[in-house]
């Protein structure tokens, strides 16, 4: 039987500590199962990335170890209580979730999934809103992210959108 851990992210951008998770996970169980959570928002300040340029900057990221990831697009649901049902409904099996999120890990021990905690590394400065800030005001972001992201994040102009969302007026998204 495969043994699969579920690692939810919102991946806004991809960066290194994401992949040194992943390919942690990789090392200890048979199969990752990536969620792309937030999949339903883009081109906001938290959320600048669609899911499918999220998605491409993990397949971009994870090429060597891509047979054995799959990553899901989720949209967020506005029940919290039934988020992991949600998940279970949308992807394989699998038996633990992986995060260093507490309120991830509370909803994961509800729903009687074992938790597992990846290492962290370098937290301060691989976080996507310190990477968003870096873009915003033209700061050496590109050495937090994977090179194969940080050229796909020029092509698409990562930083010039990162830059305007966060320069521009708010605008106010509703909740459901």
């Amino acid at each position: 039987m495969t043994r699969r851990v579920f690692f939810p992210g919102r991946f806004q951008p991809v960066h290194k500590g994401h992949v040194e998770a992943i390919k942690w996970l990789v090392e200890r169980w048979d199969e990752v199962v990536v969620g792309v959570t937030a999949a339903q928002f883009n081109f906001t300040a938290e959320n600048p990335f669609t899911a499918g340029e999220r998605v491409t900057m993990l397949k971009l990221a994870l090429h060597d170890v891509w047979d054995r990831v799959y990553v899901i697009p989720l949209d967020n649901v506005p029940d919290n209580s039934l988020w992991l049902s949600h998940v279970a409904s949308r992807t394989p099996r699998f038996e633990a979730v992986a995060t260093n999120n507490s309120f991830v890990e509370l909803l994961a021990r509800s729903s009687g999934f074992k938790v597992v905690n990846p290492p962290l590394v370098e937290r301060g400065e691989l976080s996507g809103t310190n990477i968003r800030k870096l873009m915003a005001e033209g700061g050496d972001w590109e050495r937090l992210v994977p090179e194969p992201v940080a050229a796909y994040l020029a092509r698409i102009g990562g930083a010039e959108r990162v830059k305007s969302i966060l320069g521009s007026e708010k605008v106010v998204i509703p909740k459901y």
